[in-house]
């Protein structure tokens, strides 16, 4: 098993782009990740997708969007310091301290972006409706057994590959043609659904890209030089620590500053769990200062987001050779000397946020919508699929349901779509994942005749 390289690891090669990937000093190609993805509408969608709190009225609690924007300054911050680190200590080639920085923000910026509405709940719906559903159980004698773990074992990360290289600029190949860098560094889970050899460790968790999109993943796994473990199952990016770590720090903290802001959790509990996770509690002088209970719990959060992320960062650097080799490795917040601290905060968030009562009742109500969309959906696009090749009419109600789907016309214009029943079924998810919140609900509540 070779050692991975970091001037291979910082690839600036354009996913599907036949140029050769270049460096330049003014504006670099990570940069261009940043803005690529910061302007697509995938992106943008996320202002109004679950972060933890379903369709809160709360004006300050954070949404999909803002968690990303957060994680994503985290990720700057964490890559800056280990580019510090990597440029005094490796070649790095052409690439500078800051273009570490710019991919691990970019690729933090992106990873939610393929997430379903509601959250990891919408995974959890798919994952059900292909599991238990009359409509998927006759979809499913018509798939393969690597199309049938896609679906069975739905993932967001997969279907955030998917919109960064096919769905968003499709006329093109490698669809935004982000650097394989930025790609590289995306992948927590760098292998398909049920590979020959999983993965070990953290990476084998999950899955990153669908069998649709083997081809794109292995074309970037080629550009960075990742170490492979069998086919279509690679090592981890070494990156693609920080980005988790960027992650990690930005929900374990920042969901228990909105469940206090929400009357979740009690004030003097959120002060005192923070000032755990100090490396030096002296470093919070300030806070016998502040009197109002909001400011007093942001001081806090800005104090203790800096420690881990120094923290992240150092055991980065200690870590870096056998991240290279290919070594499997923990989160690096489950390295930290804190780590038994952020262990009880994640716990207590699970019994006070994440069970709590109301956000409960949402997500079983959004598992009831998601299911009933994919029941309609999928017959319908079936249905005209089956017209265009000639076998059957279509019923009228298809063909009203049929207008509602964004682009559904195109798709049927391609008779190797129409003939493929993984496609179908492919599209009607990448039109129900790319729904807000909101949208969703409105669309479902028009099915269903509640509302007109």
């Amino acid at each position: 098993m070779s050692r991975m390289q970091w001037k291979r690891l910082l690839s600036p090669k354009r996913l599907g782009s036949s140029s050769p990937g270049t460096i330049s000093p003014e504006r670099s190609p990570f940069q261009r990740d940043f803005d690529r993805v910061i302007f697509s509408g995938a992106f943008r969608r996320l202002q109004n997708k679950t972060q933890v709190f379903p369709l809160v009225q709360a004006d300050y609690v954070r949404t999909r969007l803002t968690h990303s924007l957060e994680t994503s300054s985290i990720g700057r911050s964490l890559g800056t310091a280990a580019g510090v680190f990597l440029k005094k200590n490796y070649d790095l080639g052409d690439a500078q301290v800051s273009d570490v920085g710019a991919i691990v923000a970019t690729a933090a910026l992106s990873h939610d972006i393929g997430n379903p509405p509601l959250g990891h709940a919408g995974e959890e719906a798919i994952r059900y409706w292909f599991t238990t559903s009359p409509v998927a159980a006759e979809m499913r004698e018509q798939l393969s057994r690597d199309q049938i773990c896609d679906f069975e074992s739905y993932e967001g990360n997969a279907q955030g590959f998917r919109v960064l290289t096919v769905l968003e600029m499709p006329d093109q190949r490698g669809g935004m043609q982000l650097t394989c860098a930025t790609l590289g560094t995306f992948a927590k889970y760098p292998s398909c659904s049920n590979p020959e050899r999983p993965a070990p460790g953290a990476a084998g968790k999950k899955f990153n890209f669908f069998h649709s999109e083997k081809e794109l993943f292995a074309e970037v796994a080629d550009s960075c030089g990742l170490i492979g473990y069998g086919p279509f199952s690679y090592a981890r990016h070494p990156l693609a620590y920080l980005m988790e770590a960027a992650d990690d720090i930005a929900y374990l903290i920042v969901d228990f500053e909105d469940g206090a802001r929400l009357g979740m959790i009690p004030q003097e509990e959120v002060e005192s769990r923070y000032l755990s996770l100090l490396e030096d509690p002296g470093t919070a002088s300030h806070l016998k200062e502040i009197v109002n209970p909001v400011r007093r719990t942001e001081y806090l959060r800005a104090l203790v987001i800096g420690a881990l992320v120094r923290g992240a960062a150092a055991v980065f650097t200690e870590k870096c050779d056998d991240f290279l080799n290919g070594t499997p490795g923990q989160p690096l917040t489950e390295l930290l000397p804190s780590s038994p601290r952020l262990a009880e905060l994640r716990a207590r968030s699970a019994e006070l946020i994440y069970n709590n009562r109301k956000v409960a009742e949402i997500i079983a109500a959004g598992f009831e919508m998601v299911s009933g969309m994919l029941d309609i959906f999928v017959p319908c696009v079936n249905e005209l699929a089956a017209e265009k090749l000639g076998k059957r009419a279509a019923s009228y109600r298809s063909r009203r349901m049929g207008a509602m789907m964004t682009g559904i016309r195109e798709y049927l214009n391609d008779p190797a779509w129409c003939a493929s029943p993984c496609a179908r079924l492919l599209t009607v998810l990448d039109f129900i994942s790319g729904m807000t919140d909101a949208y969703a609900i409105s669309i479902y509540r028009k099915l269903k005749g509640i509302a007109l």
